[in-house]
């Protein structure tokens, strides 16, 4: 009999195990879907990479440094790539 009673509440473990895991994933699958749903176009995106033009570095664009010229903006890593595209652009005037 002792045996017949592990099996038994080894397979009613078993079944409270993938009871949880069900119940826990629908709340991750929720979180999942609702985070997807901001980023439908709800909410501006914060974490936008722009490309500095000289030395080819990815900068969050919020924390870029920003040149406007000729009616186009660049965004840059720092200063100096700033300063070096200002002086190449005087180069080419």
């Amino acid at each position: 009999m002792g045996v017949i009673k592990l099996v038994v509440l080894s397979v009613l473990a078993y079944a409270a195990w993938w009871i949880v895991r069900g119940i826990l994933g629908r709340f991750k699958t929720d979180e999942r879907t609702d985070a997807k749903s901001k980023s439908d176009g709800s909410s501006p995106a914060q974490d936008v990479l722009v490309e500095d033009p000289i030395c080819h570095t990815l900068v969050p664009k919020h924390q870029a440094i920003r040149l406007r010229k000729d009616g186009e903006t660049y965004y840059f890593c720092s200063d100096k790539c700033c300063d070096n595209f200002s002086e190449s652009m005087r180069g080419k005037e």
